[in-house]
């Protein structure tokens, strides 16, 4: 079990503003947000849902290669917003909202480049009949 995981983005505020956008499509909201005059080397920010953070942000020189982050969702449709949300907001399209069935046959899953190139997808693993309420 992860219990939270986080990128480095090489300007936060335009990270921030990418993920505050394309992540509430999912149900995430800013939950932390800390200056480098508090953590004591850099400014982080952390996005959940119900009140814990578990995906951060923090401002560095990114990682090369570019990470691959998925966020699990219950339904598709989550995942299509998310990708559109996260197109509106500036990120790159990787891949759009379908079924990934070289995964597994109810992979349904869709990719977005945020701001530094890292790879961002939300995947829905449940078969279409329960994926949609």
């Amino acid at each position: 079990m992860i219990d939270h995981t986080g990128v480095i983005v090489s300007d936060f505020a335009k990270s921030k503003a990418f993920y505050q956008t394309a992540l509430a499509a999912i149900g995430y909201t800013l939950i932390h947000e800390f200056p480098a005059e508090v953590t004591g080397h850099t400014d982080v920010a952390g996005f959940g849902e119900n009140g814990k953070p578990d995906f951060w942000i923090s401002r560095g020189t990114p990682n090369q290669p570019p990470v691959h982050v998925a966020f699990r969702v219950d339904d598709r449709r989550r995942v299509d917003a998310f990708h559109a949300a996260a197109l509106q907001a500036g990120g790159r399209d990787n891949g759009a909202p379908g079924i990934r069935a070289h995964f597994h046959p109810d992979y349904y899953g869709a990719f977005a480049l945020d701001p530094d190139g890292h790879n961002v997808e939300a995947v829905c693993h449940r078969p279409m009949e329960s994926a949609q309420p």
